[in-house]
Order: structure tokens, then sequence, then C-alpha cells
């Protein structure tokens, strides 16, 4: 799941909030990423100071130094859908969650033409913003995050212009399903396979958290390969979901959920009737058609 992708160890960020011994704008390495997007990384800036930052607080150095210098543009105004995404949307909430906001912008075609250009996202906390082409093209890749903004049952929201888009959303799905959330879903679990044998008895919570997730994708995707439709509440495995954050079910016991939902979404996908790629030109024009529209901000 990449809200944003998450930086590998070794890159170069520059950080946007002042530290108690590091002032905004400083130079640092991220020694640790975190398993998620969710969760922060650990930096190491040259003086051997140490410090954790969320996603938001950091920005990579290579781009920072490749962007041109302007005035900080407030883009919230050209916002054209926001809902509920995350553990509400899915029907997992409990008392301490998050309400995560997701949804996407359309620049005026000016600063998208401009020198400077336009941010491929906005994040405010618990918010995050793809500008319209970049949503799209995700979306067109079977980026789950996106798929499941698209199909999120809980708009707060909805331009005419993303209504449009919403009108068309079964045209972003395809077999691509399988490979994307395949290929997440098995990369990450290495990762905490790793994890399990280097922590033992001590396996990170949040760890338990992600393994609820992807073991959620694989209920959601198996269900669009067999319906052709996105399963974004999946309230009916509450229950052991939930047990899985708490960390009450054995990684022996989730492996065996884990391999058995694979097992149903093979046999899903090799019967699914979605159609082999997404319906491009359906999707292009829509995009055609906002940028047109924002041509007269």
């Amino acid at each position: 799941m990449t809200l944003p992708p998450i930086l590998p160890v070794g890159t170069s960020i520059i950080t946007r909030l002042a530290l108690p011994k590091q002032p905004s704008g400083a130079v640092a390495v991220i020694i640790r990423s975190p398993v998620d997007p969710d969760h922060a990384y650990r930096v190491r800036f040259p003086d051997g100071f140490e410090a954790t930052l969320p996603r938001s607080a950091m920005t990579v150095r290579r781009q920072d130094k490749n962007s041109l210098p302007s005035a900080e543009r407030d883009f919230t105004p050209y916002i054209q859908l926001r809902c509920v995404a995350g553990s509400r949307a899915f029907g997992l909430a409990t008392e301490d969650s998050d309400t995560d906001l997701r949804g996407f912008y359309l620049p005026p075609a000016c600063d998208e033409w401009s020198l400077g250009g336009v941010p491929e996202q906005l994040e405010f906390g618990e918010e995050v913003y793809w500008e319209a082409r970049k949503f799209v093209l995700l979306a067109l890749k079977a980026n789950p995050n996106i798929l499941e903004v698209l199909d999120s049952p809980l708009i707060q929201d909805a331009t005419p212009m993303a209504a449009e888009l919403l009108a068309i959303r079964r045209a972003f799905l395809s077999r691509l399903v399988y490979q994307t959330y395949n290929g997440y879903v098995m990369g990450q679990f290495k990762r905490l396979e790793a994890d399990v044998r280097q922590h033992a008895d001590d396996f990170p919570t949040r760890r338990w958290k992600h393994a609820m997730h992807l073991l959620r994708l694989l209920l959601s995707g198996t269900a669009l390969l067999h319906s052709g439709d996105m399963l974004v509440d999946v309230g009916t495995h509450r229950d052991q979901l939930l047990a899985v954050k708490r960390g009450q079910v054995s990684w022996a016991d989730m492996e065996r959920w884990r391999l058995s939902l694979h097992a149903d979404f093979d046999r899903a996908y090799q019967h699914t009737t979605l159609p082999e790629r997404p319906d491009y030109a359906q999707v292009e024009a829509w995009l055609l058609r906002a940028r047109r529209s924002a041509l007269e901000w």
C-alpha cells in the first residue's frame, strides 16, 4: 500500500520542520524505513543526531534541489474528491482509529504548465490528495489505495468532475489487480517474516496491523476478481482481522490463513471475467475533459 511510496534506507532528505537540535531545512539520511506508509522513518543528521519523522515532515533532497523557487501555493480550493478511507471505510474502525481522508485535486492549467509545475500529491496530516493525472495513472495500475478511494462508501465531497470519474470507475478494473495485489502482499509478507525471525517473542504491534491489512487486500482482491466489483468494507471478516491486528493469532495460524487466501485468489483469477487491461481510452477522455475545464480557472 503506497501513501506515499516507502522511501528506502540511504535516501537523503530535507526536513520540513525544526527539531530540538536541527533547523527546518536540515539535511539527513534515512537509516530505518517503516514497513508501511502509516508509520515514521528514523533519520540521522551529519552530527550523529537521530530523530523519528513522518513522511510529511521530509522532502527527498534530489527532488527539492531540482525544484524552482516559488511562493507557497495553496491548492486546497481545487480538491475535487474527498472521501473517508482506511479502517473507517473498511469496517474495521476501533475507538482509537483516525479518520483518513483521500481524494484528488485538479490544478489550474496555468499552474500545471508553469515552470514550477504542481505537486503530485497534497498531504495534511491524515489527508492525502493526488494530482488528477497521477491519481488516474495509479488507478490504471490497480493501485489498491486508489481503487478503494474510487469505491469508498463514505464520500464527503465530490464536484461534478469527480462525479464523472466515479461514474466510470469500472473502467479502471482489470486483471492487473491480480499481479499488483499479489506482488505487494507477497513482498510485504517477506519483510514481516524477517521481522518475526528478528524479534521472535516481541513482534511490534504496528506489524500486526500491517499484516491485517495485507490479509484484507487478499480478501478484497479475491472478491473483485469473482464479482467484478470492489470490496472496500470487509466488516464480515471484522472479528478475524481485528484478532490479527491485536496479535491474538499466532504467526503460524495467520500464515495458514494467508496461504488459503492466496489459493482463493489464484482460483478467482482463473475464472474472472475482468478484462486483461483497463479501459485507457475512457479514462483518458475524462482526463482531457478535466484538463479543459481547468483552463477556465
